[in-house]
């Protein structure tokens, strides 16, 4: 039996570095949203500045990661 996403509950993960006067944001994995309001996060990488930004994931994310 095929598992389908909701993706209404799937959220983006992350690391946001500060170079200069520009900041880059690099993907670093994906989160889910549990029935209680928890999250289940799994990385691909660890930020070593050990911050972490959890986004909403919106269709458009499919077409940057593309690129």
């Amino acid at each position: 039996m095929p598992t389908e996403v909701n993706t209404t509950k799937m959220k983006v993960v992350y690391t946001i570095t500060e170079r200069g006067d520009r900041s880059y944001w690099t993907k670093i994995g994906v989160a889910y949203l549990n029935r209680d309001g928890s999250l289940n996060v799994k990385l691909d990488a660890v930020p070593v500045n050990g911050t972490m930004q959890i986004r909403d994931w919106t269709p458009g994310e499919a077409e940057k990661e593309g690129r």
